[in-house]
C-alpha cells in the first residue's frame, strides 16, 4: 500500500487518516502504544546528541537508526560504534517506513520532520542541548527511563560522578583560559565546553568578557587577556579557509607564542556524554604542566594553521 516513498503532502494526508480510523487501520496502532512505562522495541534517533546517548544505552536491536552525523568523526566522539547502524537523514518519509515505536530529537533540530511525525502520532522525545554536565547527568538519566534502560543509565552516570570527583580531587591550576575557535568564536556562559572549561580548574576569558553562549571573542581582546592557555578546535584540515585566518593573523601568533596551545577534539564537547570527562582530563592535565607546548612553540599546529610566521599552508 505504501510506496519505498512517501512525499510530505502523502504523510499528512495519513496522518489525517490515521486520527479517524485508529482503531481499524495497523499502520497507525503502535505509534499509540508508547507510554511512560512501556520499552520501545524500534528505536531511530535524528539528533547528533541523542544519537551518542542512545547507543550508550540501548540494548540489543532496540535502536534501529541513527543520523548521518553519528558517523562522522569530525563531530561524533562514537563514529565507529555508529558504522554499525543505519544511518538516516533525519527526513519524515524515511523515518516512518521505519515504523518507530519512538523517535530521539534535538528541541532546534529538523523540525518540519518533528512536526509531522508528531502527526502522524509517532512518539517523539525532544532533549535540549546541554549547557553543564549536569545537563548531561539529567539526560542520561532521562534517556534510560525513555529506553527502559534505568540501571544502565544508572549505572553509567555513577561512573561519571565518580571520574569527575576524582579530576576535582587534583589541584585546580586556576590559569586564565580562551577557547578559540574558527571565525574567532569562543564559549562563554551557559555552555558545555565552558562548564568543561571550569571543571578543568580553568579561568574561561569568554566568561569574563561577557559572552552568554556561542559568541565572537575579537582578537584584540584575547591579546589583552594574555590568557594563559588557549584551547583551540580540531587540527588537520585538508586545505586553509578564512575561517581560520585569525590563527595566522601575527596579533595571534604572539599570543599563542606565550601561552600553552591545547588542541581540543570539539566531538569531546559538542554533545553529553562520558567523553567530556576525557576534555576535562586532557585541560586538567595539559594546565597542569609548565612552559610553552610540546615542540616550544616553534612550529606548532593549532586548528590546522602553521604558527610559525610565514607558513600558513
Amino acid at each position: 500500500m505504501l510506496r519505498s516513498a512517501l512525499s510530505a503532502r502523502n504523510l499528512l494526508k495519513l496522518a489525517s487518516l490515521c486520527a479517524g480510523l485508529l482503531p481499524v487501520l495497523p499502520v497507525c496502532g503502535p505509534a499509540f502504544a508508547h507510554h511512560e512505562s512501556f520499552a520501545p522495541g524500534r528505536v531511530v534517533s535524528i539528533n547528533l546528541c541523542t544519537d551518542q546517548m542512545a547507543m550508550l544505552l540501548a540494548g540489543d536491536g532496540q535502536l534501529v537508526s541513527v543520523s548521518n552525523l553519528a558517523a562522522d568523526p569530525a563531530v561524533s566522539a562514537m563514529a565507529e560504534e555508529a558504522s554499525g547502524y543505519r544511518l538516516n537523514h533525519g527526513l519524515a518519509e524515511e523515518i516512518f517506513l521505519m515504523k518507530p515505536d519512538l523517535v530521539l530529537a534535538g528541541s532546534y533540530t529538523t523540525r518540519e520532520t518533528v512536526d509531522l511525525l508528531k502527526r502522524l502520532g509517532i512518539p517523539v522525545a525532544e532533549f535540549d542541548p546541554e549547557a553543564s554536565l549536569e545537563d548531561v547527568r539529567e539526560n542520561i538519566l532521562r534517556m534510560g527511563h525513555l529506553l527502559g534502560h534505568e540501571q544502565a543509565a544508572g549505572r553509567l552516570v555513577a561512573d561519571m560522578d565518580e571520574t569527575l570527583a576524582a579530576l576535582a580531587a587534583a589541584p585546580a591550576s586556576h590559569k586564565t583560559a580562551a577557547l578559540y575557535f574558527a571565525n574567532g568564536y569562543t564559549s562563554g556562559e551557559g555552555t558545555l565546553a565552558g562548564d568543561v572549561v571550569a571543571r578543568a580548574g580553568l579561568e574561561n576569558i569568554g566568561i569574563s568578557a561577557g559572552i552568554d553562549g556561542l559568541g565572537r571573542l575579537p582578537l584584540e581582546r584575547l591579546v589583552m587577556a594574555a590568557p594563559d592557555v588557549i584551547i583551540g578546535g580540531d587540527s588537520g584540515y585538508d586545505a586553509p579557509a578564512l575561517a581560520e585566518a585569525p590563527f595566522v593573523h601575527p596579533a595571534f601568533r604572539a599570543a599563542a607564542a606565550k601561552a600553552q596551545l591545547v588542541d581540543l577534539h570539539s566531538r569531546l564537547t559538542i554533545c553529553g556524554g562520558p567523553f567530556n570527562l576525557k576534555a576535562v582530563a586532557r585541560l586538567k592535565s595539559r594546565a597542569a604542566a609548565n612552559g610553552l607546548p610540546d615542540d616550544g612553540g616553534a612550529g606548532a599546529r593549532f586548528s590546522g594553521w602553521e604558527l610559525r610566521s610565514g607558513n600558513a599552508p
